[in-house]
Parts: structure tokens; sequence; C-alpha cells
């Protein structure tokens, strides 16, 4: 069984900072991409990290948030600064996961709210 779970979303007024989590737990022999997508409504890449640290972002977010991972803990982070309104939904953690029996397949977190007020 693996899980992802988020944290760090909240309630923001609009040029603030947030910083969300995501951590990967349970059968996991190794993760390769994770990554972060907002849902507002369609589930809409906003960056992307590999195992080695290669990141990717949405034309939205570029020079504002920053994705980063702790491979030791496969936790990954999005730092979302000089955040807007329309930043504003649901944001949700993938993982590219090869579990323990072998098997690779994405997996996703239950997803936080990230509300930031004009």
């Amino acid at each position: 069984q693996v899980q992802l779970v988020e944290s760090g979303g909240g309630l923001v007024q609009a040029g603030g900072s947030l910083r969300l989590s995501c951590a990967a737990s349970g059968s996991i022999s190794s993760v390769t991409v994770m990554g972060w997508y907002r849902q507002a409504p369609g589930r809409d890449l906003v960056a992307t990290i590999t195992r080695g640290g290669q990141t990717n972002y949405a034309d939205s977010v570029k020079g504002r948030f920053t994705i980063s991972r702790d491979n030791a803990k496969n936790t990954a982070y999005l730092q979302m600064n000089s955040l807007k309104p329309e930043d504003t939904g649901v944001y949700y953690c993938k993982g590219s996961i090869v579990n323990s029996g072998g098997f690779y397949r994405d997996y996703w977190g239950q997803g936080t709210q990230v509300t930031v007020s004009a």
C-alpha cells in the first residue's frame, strides 16, 4: 500500500506565500517523478520534479513557485510566492512510484485547498 499525504494549504491574501508538502509512504521501492496539479476546474499541471532534480513549471507559475524534493524522505515541496487569486484551487500531489512488488504506477494524494483572496 502506497499513500501520498499533502499538507500546507490554507487561506492567504494576494501577494502572500504558502508552502505545500507531499509525503509518500508505504511499500515503496522508488519514487521517480513527483508533481503538483491544481484542480480549478480541470486538473492542470503546476510543477514536476524528477528524482535527479529536473523541474518543469506551468508558464503561469514560473518565477513565483519553486518545486523541490527530499529523496531520502520521499517528500516533495511546493513553495508558492507572490500568490494571485487565480492560483486558488485544490492542489494535488502525484507520485510516479515503483512499489515493493515492482509495479510502476501513478499515485495521487487527497488534495489540499489553497485560497488566495484579492
